[in-house]
């Protein structure tokens, strides 16, 4: 019925040229191309990992070289939208979780007549950035999807852990669940820093005995809340709840520790960002006709955490 999403490479590092990764099919004839793929990701989330994946076999198939970089820092992001530019990319993909920091080097981009398209976050923005499309899921219908579920649990006063702040994404995410559970409460905590996020979660756990779930916008800060919970003795008594998925949570969904997940696909995201840049260039095709290309959201409990599992450890789910 529903899927979803939010970031795993160290901020900041240098492009990286790749070609592998792919699976085995058919390389395009076309001529090879460079493509940036730049996003927030922050060090430690494995979601981008999926998300590179998915971008790197796009690469393979269409003969592209693919140029990754990620900054979480709004500013720095848009360095590397810069130097993507100078560089002359025959395409931009880009997240937008702090568009205002973007806008200015996005129209640059344009000016220079290099398309772009963004992925992940930014669905409600990407036009007016100049993006001819946008790959991911409607965050807000995806937190009130998990409001929804919350709200048939009984659950009244839900926190909703936010590990990036003014990621435009992930508040969107915790809003949606307010709509529906009007009592949810925002801890924000610093997700670059697991140490400083299980500290966090666990004083604010200690300090809110009416907590009655918990919920992380992340795979990773998900199995931190884990861990936190299990650490108080709280299970069973504080549901946690997540967005994203890697192979560790769906097995914490599987063993009941995790009720539930909202996934997004994200390496679709990553495989349907490149091809579709590499589609405009051979044939000036625009996919998705000005409007955003949802990959989620879906909702994975235990009655299909099983069959996820296995491409989980894949790397592609």
């Amino acid at each position: 019925m529903l899927a979803l999403s939010a970031c795993s490479s160290s901020g900041g590092r240098p492009a990286e040229t790749a070609a592998g990764g792919g699976s085995g099919g058919q390389v395009a004839t076309t001529p090879s191309i460079k493509i940036a793929l730049i996003t927030h990701a922050g060090p430690g989330d494995t979601f981008w990992d999926i998300v590179r994946k998915g971008a790197q076999e796009a690469a393979t198939k269409d003969n592209v070289d693919l140029l990754y970089t990620s900054d979480p820092d709004g500013g720095r992001q848009a360095q590397l939208v810069q130097q993507a530019i100078d560089q002359k990319v025959a395409g931009i993909a880009v997240t937008l979780a702090k568009p205002d920091a973007l806008r200015d080097v996005l129209k640059k981009a344009e000016a220079a007549g290099i398309p772009v398209v963004s992925l992940n976050s930014g669905g409600d923005v990407f036009q007016s950035v100049g993006a001819f499309t946008h790959f991911g899921s409607d965050e807000s219908v995806a937190g009130a999807a998990v409001g929804t579920k919350l709200a048939e649990e009984g659950i009244k006063h839900p926190i909703c852990v936010i590990h990036e702040q003014g990621n435009v994404s992930l508040e969107a995410r915790c809003a949606g669940v307010k709509t529906k559970v009007p009592g949810t409460e925002i801890l924000y905590v610093q997700g670059t820093d697991m140490t400083q996020v299980s500290s966090t979660v666990t004083a604010k756990l200690q300090s809110t005995p009416s907590a009655d779930a918990i919920v992380g916008l992340g795979a990773p800060f998900t199995a931190t809340i884990v861990k936190a919970v299990t650490s108080l003795n709280l299970a069973g008594k504080v549901k946690v709840v997540s967005f994203d998925l890697n192979a560790e949570l769906i097995q914490s969904i599987i063993d009941g520790k995790v009720e539930f997940t909202v996934d997004q696909q994200p390496w679709l995201q990553g495989y349907d960002s490149v091809d579709a840049l590499w589609q405009n260039y051979r044939g000036g095709f625009k996919v998705g006709g000005g409007r955003p290309v949802l990959t989620g959201p879906a909702i994975v409990d235990k009655t299909n955490a099983p069959a996820i599992l296995k491409f989980a450890k894949e790397g592609i789910r």
